[in-house]
């Protein structure tokens, strides 16, 4: 590992910065990635900004019919969350899915999305809800947020202070494991809400993406055979060890209808 200065601030102000005076800075939230990576020699920054003591990045409400979660609130605070549960059960459950308990106890929602790990779990929460990401500059709309394979929109030194999801009359969270890993060999992610009906996939592809044929026969008709003879194109699909590209293809669409009829 490399030398680096750290950095522990108090705001999202004082991190803010401090990012901007690095000549190569990251964030660090939970370190779930960031730190094997620089263990390993595949990252080596000037500086790290360390964010686990800012209260301002931490929290869940429910507020004017959607859910706020901090960026820096732990998935497993999401999983037990009164809150969540009552309003997005499926949330809950994506969160509690997410590695095991000593990631979940130290891993971020805002680290997540901010690396936007072709497998990951949260991507696919975001995107499939509709949410919206705020940062200390602006709000990003989830269709506009993850741009590439570990890409977004993020400009440099952004800090992802809160993420809010609209509330669906229905959703689920069906998630087929890589089981060294557990991510998502592929992982989907319906609702039913007020952004429309979403289908959202992680796992299968180099970013996670929308399946705009499931969601317009879906909003249709609510069932899991409104989805009978839909195929997505497994050309351009993720093939590893693991599974084939036709396979995840396949998964795509077992996994949806799980989801519909999981949500009801």
């Amino acid at each position: 590992m490399n030398d680096f200065e750290f950095h522990r601030p108090a705001t999202v102000a004082d991190a803010t910065r401090a990012i901007a005076a690095t000549a190569d800075g990251r964030y660090l939230a939970g370190g779930q990635s960031l730190l094997p990576a620089m263990k390993m020699g595949l990252s080596t920054p000037s500086d790290l900004v360390e964010l686990s003591r800012i209260p301002q990045l931490k929290g869940i409400r429910v507020e004017a019919g959607a859910l706020v979660v901090g960026a820096g609130t732990s998935h497993a605070a999401v999983a037990a969350s009164d809150a969540v549960r009552g309003s997005i059960p499926a949330l809950a459950h994506l969160a509690s899915l997410i590695g095991d308990p000593a990631v979940r106890t130290a891993g971020t929602l805002g680290g997540s999305i901010a690396l936007n790990d072709p497998a990951a779990c949260y991507p696919a929460g975001v995107l499939g809800l509709g949410a919206t990401i705020r940062t200390d500059r602006r709000t990003i709309a989830a269709d506009d947020f993850f741009t590439g394979m570990y890409e977004t929109a993020l400009e440099p030194g952004e800090l992802i202070v809160e993420v809010s999801f609209p509330i669906p009359a229905k959703a689920s969270w069906q998630k087929f494991s890589q089981p060294a890993s557990r991510f998502s060999l592929v992982g989907v992610f319906v609702s039913n809400g007020p952004a429309g009906v979403r289908v959202a996939v992680t796992g299968a592809g180099s970013c996670v993406f929308r399946v705009p044929a499931f969601e317009q026969a879906l909003a249709r008709g609510w069932a899991a055979s409104a989805l009978d003879g839909l195929k997505i194109d497994a050309s351009g699909l993720n093939a590893d060890l693991h599974a084939t590209a036709a396979y995840r293809a396949h998964l795509v669409g077992v996994l949806a209808k799980r989801g519909v009829t999981a949500a009801g």
